[in-house]
Order: structure tokens, then sequence, then C-alpha cells
């Protein structure tokens, strides 16, 4: 007979939640770590409670870390980014005492019945608790159909998700939360060197044959993400990979890089088009290539901080608070408080990426300007092209295609003029949905809905004067913006063609 044995809560408590009632066996082969939005080996919340079963049970740990053709969007872009990322988390578990299982899919639902078949074996799984894109589902549907318990860890962010109990309607009121909540989760950390953090592990002689056989572990060449693989998955092959590299090492250095040599200059020049003070760390901590404990232990350590410079109210400001410098606590806020408040909204809102989840003010002033005329109206294949009358917008939806990312001052006005140039504002949000999920590299992300739902209300208040389209929603215009921020060289850069003539 089966036996069971007891939970174990080394992990903070509200970071761990099972996903269905089955039991844990102490007799299984070994403890399966489904690693989803977490991909890295090393300050991981999941993969230090797959650990902690692991060791416990005496029993040998493997990781699997498979990638879909069949998700929205798919392309060689996409692929190659998280491509990287497998490569590297191979090679630095080579030498790990475990089985590090990488799943490509190279046809539509060739992985179907893999997590089933290694959950068959296995004591129990843990896997990343992402409340955003097709892992809620993916995980729900997964712990629908095997027999042993499944977990799920969140590694999100430094505030566990489910501390707070309400979706926060402002930035303002998240952070007043944040600073009287937060100072007893700072403490908490996931292990940099889990390896070494506790008894040896077991080790696993070799997957079951019948398992390799029929889901073959991925080559070094299709681990490479180089052309020639890319090119025979069933993939969109038009969204091409971009110069940035996706994995832990990269994103480790980019942060490395930033705090070093950016951050100083972060809050005076974070909103110029034309600075390079932004820490490009979004696509990295999206896929869970970096940690955000990581980046802000680097901030930590470069403002000499320590958590008795906290101040004692908490009064909701965005400065002040952490006893820092303005750069380091402009950053904490894009970092902390605009980061984790998105990911606040989804994980208790499944209609976070519809447009019925803006506040009622927001809906009621859009539903009431539905019909004004639009002075210019383009289609959503006009609006991918950058074929617009728009020098400005022309140039950052370029860089959306490019390089996948656009510059965040002016993504927020790329999101304004779809609004002001879309039928609807249901069909604006449909066409900035699709648009930044299928370029952007940070697409699909808690963060990427807050962005464009705040472009229509979300988060914001209404403002004076009532304009027509817009409502009493934030206006924004090209003309205002380049006269705030210096737009010549990136309009040189992303739309050549404009060269001296003037921007509208």
């Amino acid at each position: 007979m089966r036996s069971t044995f007891s939970d174990r809560r080394l992990v903070p408590a509200a970071r761990v939640r099972a996903l269905n009632e089955a039991p844990a066996w102490s007799d299984g082969d070994y403890v399966l770590h489904w690693m989803t939005a977490t991909r890295r080996v090393r300050s991981s919340f999941a993969l230090d409670r797959s650990l902690e079963h692991a060791r416990a049970l005496g029993k040998p740990l493997v990781i699997l870390e498979a990638l879909r053709v069949g998700y929205r969007w798919a392309s060689d872009r996409l692929h190659r980014f998280i491509l990287d990322g497998m490569a590297e988390n191979q090679r630095r578990l080579d030498a790990a005492p475990v089985t590090y299982f990488p799943y490509v899919e190279e046809a539509p639902d060739a992985g179907k019945g893999l997590l089933a078949a290694l959950a068959a074996r296995a004591c129990l799984i843990v896997t990343d608790d992402f409340p955003c894109f097709m892992l809620p589902h993916m995980a729900a549907a997964a712990a629908r159909q095997v027999n042993v318990r499944m977990e799920a860890v969140d590694g999100n962010g430094l505030l566990p998700m489910r501390a707070a109990s309400q979706v926060f309607p402002t930035a303002y009121a998240f952070r007043r939360f944040l600073q009287k909540t937060l100072p007893e989760h700072l403490p908490e950390r996931p292990a940099l060197d889990p390896w070494s953090a506790g008894a040896p592990l077991a080790r696993l002689a070799a997957l079951p044959r019948e398992i390799t056989t029929r889901w073959p572990v991925a080559s070094p060449e299709l681990l490479s993400g180089g052309a020639r693989e890319l090119a025979r998955l069933p993939i969109d092959h038009a969204v091409s990979p971009v110069p940035v590299r996706g994995g832990s090492a990269a994103g480790e250095e980019a942060a490395r890089r930033f705090v070093a040599r950016r951050l100083g200059d972060y809050g005076e020049h974070r909103n110029e088009p034309e600075s390079e003070v932004t820490s490009g760390l979004s696509p990295y901590l999206h896929f869970g290539h970096v940690s955000p404990h990581d980046v802000f232990d680097a901030i930590v350590a470069r403002e000499r901080w320590s958590p008795d410079r906290t101040a004692e109210r908490a009064n909701g400001s965005r400065e002040g608070w952490w006893g820092m410098s303005a750069a380091a606590e402009g950053f904490l806020d894009q970092l902390v408080t605009w980061r984790e408040l998105g990911y606040n909204f989804c994980w208790q809102r499944d209609d976070h990426d519809r447009y019925e989840s803006l506040p009622a003010w927001a809906r009621k002033t859009l539903d009431e300007h539905t019909a004004d005329p639009r002075p210019h109206a383009y289609a959503l294949d006009d609006l991918e092209h950058a074929r617009t009358h728009d020098p400005l917008w022309n140039a950052a939806q370029t860089q959306l295609v490019r390089e996948g990312t656009i510059h965040n001052y002016l993504r927020m006005l790329w999101g304004k003029k779809i609004l002001e140039w879309s039928p609807t504002p249901r069909e604006a949000l449909a066409v900035m949905i699709e648009l930044n999920n299928k370029y952007a590299l940070d697409g699909r992300n808690p963060n990427s809905y807050s962005g464009i739902f705040w472009t229509l209300g979300r988060y914001d208040r209404p403002w004076a004067p009532e304009r027509p389209i817009f409502g009493t929603i934030r206006y924004m215009s090209s003309q205002n913006t380049a006269r705030k921020v210096r737009v010549k060289e990136y309009l040189a850069r992303y739309a050549p063609e404009v060269r001296q003539q003037r921007l509208l």
C-alpha cells in the first residue's frame, strides 16, 4: 500500500498552494519539478520547495522544462529567447545532482501525455504559480489529470501575491499597502545556491526509456535556437529573433550592468527615448530568467541599505520611504510597486485581459464617446506595418517589430494613439493586445496588461477637459511628447525617412 507524507513549509506558506486534492506518495521514484514561469535554477522558491521535498524523502529530483509550439503568438522570436534559457539551464545543471529534462515540441500536441507519464512515477509535482496568459489554465488542467499532489509556488515578486486580499485601484493605494506589509516579507529569500543548501540529493540512474523514446530530450542543436532548427518548427517565422539573447547569464549581466552603470541616471533620464538608462530587464523577469529578489539585492548592495532606513509611516509616497537615493527609489517603484500591482490584479481577476475589467468611470466615458468621428482610422495591418501619418508613432511601432520592445515613455503614447485611431475602444484594446503580445519579448505578462489597460483608464482617474474620443481618459499627443522629451535621434534610428522634417 502506498504511503503519504506530511506537508512541509520551509518555503513561506503564503507562497505555496495545492492545485488538487490528490495525495503525495513517499514511494514514488522522484520528485518532479515542472518549470513553466520561473525558468532558472537558482533564486527560485519553486525549486527550493521541490528540493525540500526531495531531500526530506531521500528521492531524486527531476526537472522538466518544456516548450510547446501550439501556444498563441508562438514565433521564432519567443522560441529563441526561451531556448536560450533552456540551454543555459542545461549548462548550469550539468554538474548538479539532478536530472534535467528539456523537451521541445516539434509538432502540435506532440508533448501531450508527457507530464502525466512523468507524474505516474512521481511522489508529487511542484510547479510555478503564474497568474497570466495560458499558464494558470495549463496548470489547473494538469492538476485535474494527474493522480498525485501538485503544488504551485509563487516566486513572482518580493510580496507574495496572496498577501493582499483585494484588488488595488491605483498605484498609490497599493504602494501604501506595500509600505505597511512588505517589511515582514523582505527577509524571505530563495536560495542563491540551492544545491548546497541542504542534505545531498539522491541520484536517478536514468529516466524511463519508454518516456524518453516517445518524448526525446531536446538536442544541443535544437536548444541552440539556430535559424535551421527554428525553421522546421510550426511557429510564426515572420516574427524574427532579436539581437538580445535570453537566459539567466544574459539576464544577470543586464542587471549587473544596469545597477553599476545606469541606475544613477535613472531618475533624471528614464523618460528620454534617446537615453541608455533603462534596465532592459523586463523580458528576463517575464520568462523567469532573473529573480526580482536578486535585482533588489543588487540595488541594496549598491545603496548600502538596511531595512532600518525605511520610513516609519506608510503614506504611499513614491519618494522617501525606502531611504535610498532618488534614482534607486524611482526604479524600485517600477520593479516593486508597478510590477507587482499588475500581478495583484491578474491573480484575482480572471477578466484581467477583457474590456469589462476597466473601472466603471472609464467604461462610461469611453462608451459615451464611441460614436465620435475619428480624424484618422487605421486597420490592424496598417498599424502593424507602421503605415500611419504620425512619424513618432511609426518609429515606436518599428522599434517594437524590430527589437521586441518600445521605450517605456513612448509605449504610453503608442497605446493612446491606437485608442484615438480605432473605430471603438474595444477594437483598440484588441489591437494593442495583438501587437504587444505578438512582438514584445515581455508581452503576455501582468505588466503588459497593466500598461495596455492604463491607456484606457486602469489605475488612473478622470482628466479634464473632456475630449472627443477620449472623454475624460488621460490624453497624450505626439506633439506634446516631442516637446517634453528629445526624439530627434530616436526618429533618425526608427523612422529615418522623416530626417529633418517637422514631426507632424
